[in-house]
């Protein structure tokens, strides 16, 4: 089968959608499907106001058609909402291709973290956008939930995986922090609520990893933590492994990641009740989840760290790739219903 996906979001940004996509294409290519990308880097780029890492495309109608023609995709997979999400959808729409989105991204809480801008107006433009498609995917039970009550419909489900041969609690990492150590890893922005975790008042050391538009205000801020920047997928185990507790203190995120990645290293997690940690560790035993951050990573220090390792073996690429040609099939006719990931 041949997979046309468009995307906002791809190399060289470090986030949760650029690994998503990575790690499906590697493992649908495995399979014997043939992929192909249209990314930012195909077209002239602008830096995003308030976030210049991220590019934003100006996607030229010429060269998706010519693609569209040279390629003949199967499927269409549209999977951000940004310029080439909507040049995509259109193009789509104009042709009479079907073709599945992905709610990857809760775009209405992270527009209200730096505008005054209602959620309610942003929930319009989102339902409008995945409405065209003809079937949006969740990663969870929770964001399934969520988009329903929010008017959303065609919803499908499309977990996540982790590489469990790469984050092992095998790895080594850094000896010379002051014990116990909480890490925290992702982008630095006001939606990530980093606030939450540097101001806890915690023995030993506060370890960061990422950047991001607060970087600068973050370090100036609390220049007791220790901030790492960007690291790449190689380095990351080891930092983990390293590791005593997983902080995850972002209310907004859709999943989480580098949840699993820190649960495949042994690492037990604190985090609020939010979407993604109520999904991920649940009941698992795997962390503390409540709303004093500081009491759940306090508690996290005596977990066995076997169970959150046994509990990332229920994560798999190779699963999620599965469900996602499930949903697929039923997009485009060939299947009557999406399947569930076993896990859940």
């Amino acid at each position: 089968m041949k997979i046309l996906i468009g995307t906002d979001a791809w190399l060289p940004q470090v986030n949760g959608v650029v690994k998503t996509l990575e790690q499906t294409i590697r493992e649908l290519q495995r399979r014997g499907h043939a992929v192909r990308v249209i990314s930012p880097d195909m077209f002239w780029t602008m830096p995003m106001p308030g976030y210049p890492e991220i590019r934003l495309a100006r996607p030229r109608r010429k060269v998706l058609n010519a693609i569209l023609d040279e390629f003949r995709p199967d499927h269409i997979h549209v999977a951000t909402e940004g310029p080439i999400g909507w040049a995509m959808r259109r193009i789509c729409i104009g042709t009479g291709r079907r073709f599945s989105t992905c709610y990857h991204t809760r775009f209405p809480e992270y527009v209200r973290e730096r505008a005054p801008v209602p959620l309610g107006w942003m929930y319009a433009l989102m339902r409008r956008f995945h409405a065209a498609g003809h079937g949006v995917m969740v990663a969870t039970d929770t964001m399934e939930r969520e988009l329903s009550g929010q008017g959303f419909s065609r919803i499908m489900r499309w977990g996540r995986g982790v590489d469990l041969k790469a984050f092992t609690p095998a790895a080594q990492g850094r000896s010379d922090d002051r014990r116990p150590v909480f890490l925290s890893v992702g982008r630095l922005a006001p939606e990530k609520n980093l606030e939450a975790f540097l101001s806890l008042d915690l023995p030993g050391t506060k370890v960061v990893v990422g950047d991001g538009p607060s970087a600068a205000q973050l370090r100036n801020r609390y220049p007791d933590a220790v901030f790492l920047g960007t690291k790449t997928h190689a380095e990351l185990p080891a930092i983990y492994a390293n590791a005593d507790v997983f902080v995850f203190s972002s209310l907004t995120d859709t999943f989480g990641l580098v949840l699993v990645e820190a649960m495949a290293c042994g690492l037990p997690v604190a985090a609020f009740p939010a979407p993604g940690p109520l999904d991920v560790i649940g009941n698992s035993d795997a962390g503390i989840i409540g709303n004093d951050l500081r009491a759940a990573a306090l508690s996290a220090l005596d977990i066995d760290r076997r169970i959150p390792r046994r509990h990332a073996e229920n994560f798999s690429w190779s699963q999620a790739t599965d469900q996602f040609l499930a949903n697929v099939a039923v997009i485009e006719g060939w299947a009557d219903e999406p399947v569930r990931l076993a896990a859940e």
